[in-house]
């Protein structure tokens, strides 16, 4: 069984896969600190409880931060016995290299979500992804990352304006009831939830333009279903994106990689 990390600057996200199933998806804090027996220990209980095997034959890595990648791989030599894939590395071939400027290189959960997206949507693709940053991933007819836009993200905004505003209290992001809000909470929830349709709008639309082609619009994060609360802004919303690029890039390496380096 294959399982893929996804690890950002505020969660990290285990998936375990049997084929192209997805068997179970469990997410904790980012956090360097975090030893490999801790991760084997959290990760070995919630197999048991969801009635998973712990049977890990395969990992790839996704990570945006660097310094939990020594202890991921500690986490799989020591209790998988094998060695990951982690994507970024010059050993973990891409279905289509990106195509951005010399020297540049995309961020690994980027180039996750063109995989995942080229395979299951074809190409002229836009990404909205939603995490500690807003980025937006455009993938061209071919299946190849070829740039982007990156926005600051929901919960980071909304961290910056409470400490920023001593005022202003920390509020959840939902959809108001109302644009117009009556209290000091209903103010800040419209104006972040609101502003971000807007941005998204914005900025899509500013893609398509510059593309030239028509293009789907895919939402993914943990904040896409809120988001998709507001009608047409996204074509599709995939929950698991990522994590299946994931799984699209370790199938190609197995196929083109791994076993002829072997």
């Amino acid at each position: 069984m294959l399982l893929t990390i996804d690890c950002g600057n505020t969660n990290t996200v285990f998936s375990v896969w049997d084929g192209a199933q997805v068997l179970a998806t469990w997410r904790t804090s980012t956090e360097h600190m975090r030893t490999a027996d801790q991760y084997f220990v959290w990760l070995s209980t919630l197999m048991r409880i969801k009635g998973v095997e712990l049977n890990i034959t395969d990992v790839i890595i996704s990570s945006t931060v660097p310094r939990v990648v020594f202890n991921l791989r500690v986490l799989c030599d020591r209790y998988f016995n094998c060695r990951p894939l982690v994507v970024g590395k010059p050993e973990c071939l891409l279905p289509v290299a990106p195509r951005v400027d010399e020297g540049v290189k995309p961020g690994p959960d980027r180039l996750a979500n063109a995989a995942g997206a080229f395979e299951r949507f074809g190409g002229d693709v836009v990404v909205v992804d939603f995490g500690t940053a807003t980025n937006f991933d455009v993938v061209a007819h071919d299946g190849a990352y070829v740039g982007g836009v990156i926005a600051p993200g929901v919960n980071l905004s909304l961290e910056a304006l409470h400490q920023g505003a001593a005022a202003l209290p920390h509020v959840d992001i939902s959809r108001p009831d109302k644009v117009i809000g009556t209290n000091t909470v209903e103010c800040i929830q419209s104006g972040v939830f609101w502003g971000y349709i807007g941005l998204i709008e914005g900025i899509t639309a500013r893609i398509k333009q510059e593309y030239g082609k028509p293009m789907t619009v895919i939402g993914t994060g943990g904040l896409a279903p809120l988001f998709a609360q507001a009608e047409n802004l996204f074509d599709r919303v995939e929950d698991d994106l990522t994590l299946h690029g994931l799984r699209v890039i370790h199938a190609y390496n197995k196929t083109n990689g791994i076993e002829e380096r072997s």
